[in-house]
């Protein structure tokens, strides 16, 4: 007989809409900061979601200080430019490359690394997906602390690996941004409509 290990019941409709169906991107932000304290208890609810062999590959810089800020301006596109120099906290979200390295430590009950040595694309195919799975994990723990988020393109993202993550071990790549902190109205979008369920999804 199998044990059952947890007792899941579904959230309520508060946390539903926090976490989804009121959730927004914000462009504009409290003069607020945010802690690192709180910085660090979002990244302790992230890392527990999950990643194939336990890879995780995301590699995060959070740029809270106006010099910090002002090392990644000059790598944003023009129209990310106000809304990320005025976020209490930026996100740079990048994915490791070596990754596998790492995975005697994290998926210790079988031989992982083997599996990408010598697989150039397979180490990026898998870092680049589960890289990007951390991050929206990141902005759900972060939602889930009662922040809000801005996850954003639009900037260099050659010169923000070379700016932030050249002299990291390993080799790091910058996939997205993500301005944190407590968001305002100020240049809020309507929320723009959504396909419904029978536009896009099958059961088969």
């Amino acid at each position: 007989m199998v044990e059952k290990k947890t007792d899941n019941k579904p959230l309520n409709d508060h946390a539903l809409d926090q976490l989804f169906r009121e959730a927004r991107t914000f462009n504009a932000w409290e003069d607020r900061a945010v802690p690192e304290t709180l910085i660090q208890a979002v990244y302790d609810l992230m890392k527990f979601a999950p990643t194939s062999a336990n890879c995780s590959p995301a590699r995060i810089i959070f740029l809270t200080s106006k010099e910090a800020k002002g090392r990644l301006k000059p790598y944003l596109g023009e129209g990310n430019v106000d809304k990320t120099m005025s976020a209490p906290c930026v996100a740079i979200i990048g994915h490791d490359l070596q990754f596998h390295e790492h995975l005697p430590k994290l998926f210790p009950h079988t031989d992982a690394r083997a599996w990408f040595e010598g697989n150039a694309s397979l180490i990026a195919e898998t870092a680049f997906r589960n890289g990007t799975l951390q991050g929206a994990y990141l902005m759900l723990a972060a939602r889930s602390l009662g922040l809000d988020y801005g996850p954003m393109s639009g900037f260099d993202q050659e010169g923000v690996s070379k700016e932030f993550f050249d002299d990291e071990a390993g080799d790091v790549r910058a996939n997205f941004l993500c301005n944190i902190g407590y968001g305002t109205t100020d240049n809020l979008f309507e929320r723009s409509p959504r396909f419904d369920f029978a536009e896009v999804c099958k059961v088969l």
